[in-house]
């Protein structure tokens, strides 16, 4: 049984906070991304994510590798974890929540607890970088 979940995820950052969003439903907020569908590399799958997620195009040209997070998924039994490898990159558009997200927010680390296990990770690291 594969107890590791493989998501693809955008790093936003403005003014020391990340973009994060909110699905409908849920409680926490993650990093925008997803999985890949069969097929896809790392850059076509984002891609597709955010501009489904935010509505927003990346520029393929600007995609680059930010991290590899490990942390236990959310709403998961112990044990199942979360890979999430992030990525930055520019884009064109204004971000909105669309689909299944039913809010989009800036986070800083002060907030951490409102999100997702690995997002809160993610968050410690750029802590720790500044």
């Amino acid at each position: 049984m594969n107890t590791e979940i493989d998501k693809l995820a955008w790093l936003h950052i403005q003014n020391n906070q990340v973009l994060m969003a909110r699905s409908k439903g849920k409680e926490k907020f993650y990093l925008p991304g997803g999985k890949r569908e069969q097929g896809e590399d790392d850059n076509a799958a984002l891609i597709r994510e955010i501009k489904e997620e935010l509505c927003v195009d990346l520029f393929p040209n600007t995609i680059k590798y930010a991290g590899t997070f490990l942390a236990q998924a959310d709403g998961k039994p112990e044990g199942y974890n979360v890979k999430l490898t992030c990525y930055t990159a520019d884009f064109q558009g204004e971000c909105k929540a669309d689909q299944e997200i039913e809010e989009i927010r800036w986070i800083g680390y002060q907030e951490r607890e409102k999100c997702s296990l690995a997002a809160q990770i993610v968050l410690d690291f750029l802590k720790e970088k500044q």
